[in-house]
């Protein structure tokens, strides 16, 4: 019978870290080109896959991008006053043709159909035309809410260039006095 030797813990730690080198050194060799080409290939892979999805989710992402600006929004609620306008003479005409059917002798139960489904449509339309507005106001909040962030972050920056800038300054006058003394130095010493 063959016996089998136990490996011991520092035996498979060594095996890691070599693994762990290796597998560095593997990433090290692949340039940055390397893995933008195979990022590149990968997302046209997935656009021939699934060209709706990508095709949908860029004019998702431009909707939302759209509506936060602030043109974009002004376009938006443009179009929601102009849309509101237009459906809220679909549902007139659509109540007077009941109630023109009606006067030509329409029977009542009829008419009162007519009329529920009037109410009902023009409540629907009503929901809708509410909820647009909630989210486009609720649009023009996170708009504003992105314009104030993006002002502190740009106020920070400036900041820190300003800061980063002093502290090259400071240390630029440093090194200059210290290389003067040093050439002072060596300028005495080699007189006297």
């Amino acid at each position: 019978m063959t016996e089998t030797t136990p490996i011991s813990p520092t035996d498979s730690r060594d095996a890691l870290r070599a693994r762990i080198e290796a597998a560095e050194r593997r990433n090290a060799d692949r340039t940055l080109a390397d893995q933008a080409r195979e990022a590149a290939t990968a997302a046209v892979d997935y656009t021939r896959a699934n060209p709706l999805t990508v095709i949908g989710g860029a004019l998702a992402a431009g909707l939302v991008i759209g509506l936060l600006t602030r043109p974009g929004r002004r376009v938006a609620s443009r179009v929601a006053h102009s849309t509101a306008g237009a459906i809220s003479g679909a549902a007139s005409s659509a109540s007077s043709g009941v109630k023109n059917v009606a006067s030509h002798g329409g029977s009542r139960f009829g008419q009162m159909i007519g009329q529920a489904a009037v109410t009902y449509a023009m409540t629907l339309i009503d929901e809708v035309l509410e909820t647009a507005r909630a989210g486009q106001e609720r649009a023009e909040e996170l708009g504003d809410a992105a314009g104030v962030q993006a002002k502190k972050i740009t106020a920070r920056t400036s900041d820190a260039a300003g800061s980063a800038a002093d502290s090259t300054r400071a240390l630029a006058r440093k090194t200059r006095a210290a290389a003067a003394d040093i050439v002072r130095d060596l300028g005495r010493k080699t007189k006297g």
